[in-house]
């Protein structure tokens, strides 16, 4: 949770950055905004939530419930640390487009739930860097790993990543039993969350696959309607996973994410007191 000093968490970077045109780092941003006490922070990881506000609200970085209003954009990379700036300077909010609403008239536990939303969105969105930040290799890892976790294959070493050259656009292999007569084959997409798989992807996919029947295709971003299409249509079974499942499931199966703190949301029993 945050508590507002008079102006909301995009206003606040807005204002530290209105002076800086190289870009600044989120943690720039945040000591920036506590050392001028234009915002007080509650949240337990406030430079993730400064984080949150600039990835919702950066040009180039659209997704389910990222803001339709654009106010920042990368400037520079340097060892994989982003710098943000503003797209504009002197930049004015609007109030009636700002998701940082009045929180005053909702219950506690609609401020806990909707706490808890934009902290698993924020945790969606770390995993998403932190994935990009890393090589494709390590993203071929990961998904088998994943997979792993979720039950598949007989035992932890049935999981195999293919070689990285020659692997004929397959990246990862399931082995469902230890002789492989069922097998799940598997591609991973290490992509920026605008480059859309498109359909050919998935043409290459299920050749790929051969005489095989199961082939999972994971991406970081986002399948086309056509590609969806394909897939749902092919006369083998092929799932595609892109990245806010790809997120959900990390989230749910520990992988690369673990939970720290249970809250529980009580109710009165009406029975018990009658």
């Amino acid at each position: 949770m945050t508590k507002s000093l008079g102006m909301t968490i995009v206003e606040a970077i807005s204002e530290v950055m209105n002076d800086n045109s190289d870009g600044m780092t989120d943690k720039e941003i945040y000591n920036a905004i506590i050392t001028k006490k234009l915002y007080k922070f509650g949240a337990l990881d406030p430079i993730s939530a400064v984080r949150a506000k600039l990835r919702s609200h950066c040009v180039g970085l659209d997704f389910p419930s990222a803001s339709n209003r654009k106010v920042f954009t990368v400037v520079k990379t340097v060892n994989k640390t982003k710098y943000y700036g503003l797209i504009s300077k002197n930049y004015n909010s609007d109030k009636s487009d700002n998701k940082d609403t009045d929180l005053s008239e909702m219950l506690p536990e609609e401020k806990m739930i909707a706490a808890y939303a934009e902290h698993r969105q924020n945790m969606k969105l770390q995993l998403l860097d932190m994935i990009l930040d890393n090589d494709s290799y390590f993203f071929e890892k990961m998904v088998v790993d994943l997979l792993l976790k979720m039950g598949y294959g007989y035992d932890k070493s049935s999981g195999i990543v293919t070689k990285r050259t020659r692997d004929g656009g397959i990246d990862g292999i399931i082995k469902g039993d230890p002789l492989g007569l069922d097998t799940i084959l598997i591609q991973a997409k290490r992509n920026k969350t605008t480059n859309t798989v498109q359909r050919d992807k998935i043409d290459q996919f299920i050749g790929a696959i051969g005489e095989r029947n199961k082939g999972v295709f994971i991406t970081t971003s986002s399948f086309s309607d056509s590609a969806i299409k394909k897939a749902n249509n092919s006369s083998k079974n092929i799932i595609l996973i892109d990245g806010n499942k790809l997120t959900d499931l990390m989230l749910a199966y520990g992988a690369g994410a673990t939970v720290t703190d249970q809250i529980a949301i009580y109710k009165i029993d009406e029975d018990y007191f009658n």
